[in-house]
């Protein structure tokens, strides 16, 4: 589908996703082979150096600026996303903090506080640069974390209405960002400007059916529907492929997130079960939202489809969080084991 919605750019799309997949492959093979004992003990040294390359992002001459976003490091022929690594920084350390402090979770300070300003730290560098999009994205993963390790709601609700109102305050001040949600609210007035993306994606979806038009017959990729081949790949799925595939990739994901679920429910210790766990809700929420975007069930926001966008960073950490899965799903415990050991700690505690 990559060469397809790419063709017009002769394949160059392709052939870098092909590169990227070559970095992706033995990077999930890695994820599911070290032992998880030494993943914890790296989760630290890791979550550093994400910070520090969110910082170095930003920094003229070595970050890459592309349409007034810093979000880009150059290493020859790659360029690198560190906000995709982030997310992976960001999942092993709050597994981490749950599986130490898990008897303390239900605290204000351990099981709320300091979490949160461990995704505060995160989502400021993300919002700098700015990428909102995955801030978002980061923040759900991590308060759905959380709130399964057995935080308060009434503290992450809290909290989470601060955040929630400091971000909507940054969109209000952004002419550009705001203009998305209008455009959102009311497409057809702004058919030719802030929605033109939108429209031509429900036109694609439309001009599909259930059967499509056929593999590389897409009228939308001809320069109607732009980042045809990034975010909006899905339209372009629909208008070739039809309904009926483009329900089956949904399937897909659905079968991501169940059997993400069984192995966190089944896995050895609280750090596998919760690595297990942010990895299938950081993977199948994107999914969510992009599927969302495209609909236009949400306002445009700049999140891959994951494993079918283009884009190598996305592919490479979507690959390793596949094979961070893999590696908890072969240390679980039986299912036929019948030890309680459910995701969702006990809440009846004392104090």
């Amino acid at each position: 589908m990559l060469a397809s919605a790419s063709m017009l750019d002769g394949g160059r799309f392709v052939w870098k996703q092909i590169m990227w997949l070559g970095v992706g492959i033995p990077g999930a093979l890695v994820c599911a082979k070290l032992d998880l004992r030494w993943i914890r003990r790296l989760t630290i040294p890791f979550a550093l150096l994400c910070v520090f390359l969110l910082v170095l992002v930003r920094i003229p001459g070595i970050g890459v600026n592309v349409n007034g976003s810093w979000r880009w490091l150059r290493f020859g022929a790659f360029t690198l996303q560190p906000s995709e690594l982030a997310k992976i920084g960001l999942i092993l350390t709050i597994s981490w903090w749950i599986a130490t402090q898990r008897r303390y979770m239900y605290t204000f300070k351990r099981g709320t506080l300091v979490p949160m300003l461990f995704l505060a730290v995160c989502t400021g560098l993300l919002i700098i640069e700015p990428d909102f999009g995955t801030a978002i994205l980061i923040s759900l993963v991590v308060v759905i974390m959380i709130y399964a390790g057995g935080s308060r709601p009434v503290w992450l609700i809290s909290l989470g209405s601060l955040g929630a109102a400091a971000v909507g305050l940054l969109i209000w001040k952004n002419p550009n960002r705001m203009g998305r949600i209008i455009a959102f609210l009311d497409p057809e007035k702004y058919a030719q400007g802030e929605a033109w993306q939108l429209i031509n994606g429900i036109a694609a979806f439309a001009a599909g059916g259930a059967h499509g038009a056929g593999l590389g017959n897409s009228i939308q990729k001809h320069h109607y529907l732009p980042e045809a081949h990034t975010d909006f790949i899905l339209p372009i799925i629909g208008e070739e492929l039809g309904l009926i595939f483009t329900l089956f990739i949904l399937i897909l994901f659905v079968v991501i997130f169940i059997c993400g679920l069984r192995i966190a429910a089944h896995a050895s210790d609280d750090f596998g079960k919760f690595t297990a766990f942010g990895c299938t809700m950081m993977i199948t929420l994107q999914a969510v939202i992009n599927f969302a975007v495209v609909t236009g069930s949400m306002p445009t926001k700049g999140l891959a489809l994951p494993f079918i966008s283009y884009g190598g960073s996305s592919l490479m950490v979507s690959s390793a969080m596949i094979g961070l899965l893999i590696n908890v799903a072969h240390t679980a415990r039986s299912p036929k084991e019948k030890k309680r050991n459910a995701l969702f700690k006990d809440k009846k505690r004392k104090g």
